[in-house]
């Protein structure tokens, strides 16, 4: 008879190995995205992603694999529950850093502009200039402004305005996004962890029948 318990726990364990390889797969398309060309497409959520915690992001992509690994022998030992207890342990730290990372993103959004004010000091001007281009204005502040095809002079850019409030909106709606999408893996984690718990209470259960029934000279049945 199949347990549809393990299923399930198999099925959020599965759902939990997509999860950290989708936070590695980000990672890595981020970093070759940022030392490719900059485009007015990418420039700004580059720019963004630049300052999340991008290796802590790997660590936790990383304890997802190793704790999908640890996992299998639980899963295929139905009578062991050591590998199930290390898997549920695994998967409670792998919460808690995905959760820092979480917090770490959106407390960055309360400080959206003095951030970005950093961020926009350290670009080529290549990329300033795209962002003034994606967002017509000049600037991030005040003077000094990229002169480029929309910044294309003084009077221009006084009539444009400065990229601080466009900018900080962008940021802001980009990064809510990225920190509910990280809120909601720690949420995996949090039901995987759920489904340990049940998948060890039914082996609890069936261990403790089968010494009852070792008891009363069942065990043969």
């Amino acid at each position: 008879m199949v347990n549809k318990i393990l299923l399930v726990f198999l099925l959020q364990d599965f759902l939990f190995l997509a999860s950290g390889g989708l936070l590695i797969g980000v990672v890595f398309i981020t970093k070759a995205a940022m030392a490719s060309q900059p485009t007015m497409n990418n420039v700004a959520a580059n720019m963004l992603l630049m300052q999340t915690p991008l290796t802590g992001v790997i660590a936790a992509g990383v304890m997802t694999f190793v704790t999908f690994l640890v996992s299998l022998p639980g899963a295929a030992l139905s009578s062991n529950r050591i590998w199930l207890k290390i898997t549920g342990a695994l998967i409670t730290l792998t919460a808690l850093l995905t959760l820092i990372i979480g917090v770490d993103i959106w407390f960055s959004t309360l400080q959206t502009r003095a951030n970005l004010g950093i961020t926009w000091g350290q670009q080529s001007q290549l990329s300033q200039s795209l962002i003034q281009q994606k967002f017509k204005c000049c600037g991030y502040l005040s003077n000094p402004f990229i002169q480029d095809k929309i910044c294309t002079s003084a009077f221009v850019a006084a009539q444009l305005g400065n990229c601080v409030g466009p900018f900080s909106n962008f940021a802001n709606s980009f990064l809510d996004l990225v920190f509910t999408a990280i809120f909601g893996l720690a949420g995996a984690d949090l039901a995987l962890f759920l489904s340990v718990v049940v998948v060890l209470k039914d082996r609890a259960e069936k261990d403790r029948y089968r010494h009852i029934d070792e008891k009363n000279g069942f065990s043969g049945i």
